[in-house]
């Protein structure tokens, strides 16, 4: 197979600009082309900056455009992107936030608000899945039901933060930024066409996760209760199974 010798050093200098334009490439009349190869590289750039924001436009309007894209240019920068599949690209932004000094300083809240958002995009293109019938869990036994275990919807997660992330998403969406405060543990669905998300009330987090995790619904309302004294075992179940995040019983 043939191979290119100036495609590699043509990407990586693409997506660095501080380095050179490769030396093999020419423009016009044997020319060094510089001032088109960084014109092509900055159309690159702002793209890519552009693309980041569509997949993440809550942390953008919460951040504010400059800022938004002064950290995208440098996360791109350290992670470029890996496949022609536009939804993928910054699917470790969140981790990267929190590395970030700056974010960490100024916006402690920003890691856990692109967590949510990743999973609003993953809930969004996830496979598609019939929600289980809360019916078919009303047939079984009341005694029985401790040892039942759900299966997890492919679109459903749960996110949890000390943070009013759920607040700041709703906010960001409509392109503004919120300011609001406090706790926000949120799940995260698409039962039919369209993404779900709702602030969960005490331990129902916890007792969400356990279930994603595996447990049973009797283990699952232990770890909540220990969590929570207010847990709500009834409100729980029954906001799981009208949310849609459950395909089936086990």
């Amino acid at each position: 197979m043939w191979h290119d010798p100036v495609a590699p050093d043509f990407a990586n200098a693409l997506l660095d600009a501080s380095r050179a334009k490769p030396a093999s490439l020419i423009g016009p009349n044997g020319k060094a082309a510089e001032k088109r190869f960084s014109v092509y590289r900055n159309n690159v750039a702002y793209s890519l900056i552009e693309a980041l924001g569509k997949n993440y436009p809550a942390v953008k309007a919460q951040c504010g455009v400059y800022k938004f894209n002064d950290a995208a240019r440098l996360y791109l920068g350290e992670h470029p992107p890996r496949t022609k599949i536009m939804f993928n690209l910054g699917d470790n932004f969140s981790d990267w936030l929190g590395a970030f000094a700056p974010a960490k300083a100024q916006m402690p809240w920003l890691q856990d608000l692109a967590r949510l958002e990743r999973d609003w995009l993953m809930a969004y293109h996830a496979e598609d899945a019939s929600p289980l019938d809360p019916a078919l869990l009303g047939a079984i036994h009341p005694e029985a039901l401790g040892e039942v275990r759900l299966k997890k919807h492919p679109a459903a997660s749960v996110v949890c933060s000390n943070y009013a992330i759920h607040t700041m998403l709703e906010a960001g969406r409509n392109g503004s930024a919120s300011s609001a405060i406090g706790a926000e543990n949120v799940m995260i669905t698409r039962p039919q066409f369209a993404v779900e998300t709702r602030v969960l009330p005490d331990g129902a987090a916890v007792f969400l996760q356990q279930i994603f995790a595996g447990a049973t619904l009797g283990e699952a309302a232990e770890a909540a209760l220990s969590q929570s004294a207010s847990f709500d075992l009834s409100s729980s179940l029954g906001s799981l199974l009208q949310s849609g995040a459950t395909t089936a019983h086990l």
